[in-house]
């Protein structure tokens, strides 16, 4: 039954398109070849379907929590410096790398609430995202965000060695709420986020995540995670 939700939900508008080229080409197969290959069409149209599936999510609401930009596992926590492209200096924050595999949830979520200071897309190769060099070599759209209080956060999106293509929605001096749907990017991937000098992340390497609800990091300054939140 869990199973049978997390396939039945809505699906998001970037992948109608796709969808509708994967079952062309599987009506194709069954009248022009042999069924087996119009049977293969078929699994691949389903995962299509699957991976731009679009669920909701409960969104915790206590200021000062950073959620995961993404779903799918935390592959590294170092000190990096942000990307070159925002202009934040040559200062090294500690970085979180969610990686994405095909079967994850690909939308991308807002963080944290603020205001967007600035985005930039800049083209680059298509490496494996597992590989640390990725954040610096791949196509990417690197966003900087600044809270009420005046923390100033980076995240940004990561093409993969199957992903071809980034979509942000974001725009300079847009106000976001935390866990707001902001882009996805097609077909594996990873997303970088950047905290705030000080600030501790509540998760670890290993751990799996889920966009908009597993909260990364505390700005209040909290040891661990909050344990009754309110969420929306």
């Amino acid at each position: 039954m869990d199973t049978l939700k997390s396939v039945l939900v809505p699906i998001n508008q970037e992948g109608h398109r796709f969808i509708a080229i994967f079952a062309a080409i599987t009506v194709a197969l069954f009248l022009f070849t042999w069924p087996l290959l119009g049977w293969i069409g078929v699994i691949l149209t389903l995962w299509c379907v699957y991976f731009f599936r679009d669920p909701d999510r409960h969104v915790p609401t206590a200021e000062g929590l950073i959620v995961s930009p993404a779903d799918g596992v935390v592959q590294m926590i170092e000190r990096a410096v942000p990307p070159e492209e925002l202009g934040m200096g040559s200062d090294a924050r500690l970085r979180i790398s969610v990686f994405l595999n095909v079967f994850n949830v690909h939308i991308n979520r807002v963080p944290l609430g603020g205001t967007i200071i600035r985005q930039v897309y800049r083209p680059g190769k298509f490496l494996n995202a597992a590989l640390d060099k990725a954040s610096e070599e791949n196509e990417r759209h690197a966003v900087h965000l600044r809270d009420k209080d005046g923390n100033d956060i980076v995240f940004v999106q990561i093409a993969g060695l199957v992903a071809r293509r980034i979509v942000c929605y974001l725009t300079d001096n847009q106000e976001v709420r935390t866990g707001e749907r902001f882009g996805l990017i097609r077909f594996g991937s990873r997303t970088d986020i950047y905290l705030p000098e000080g600030v501790e992340p509540l998760v670890g390497v290993g751990q799996s995540m889920v966009g908009g609800e597993t909260i990364i990091a505390d700005l209040k300054g909290k040891n661990e995670a909050p344990m009754a939140l309110e969420v929306r």
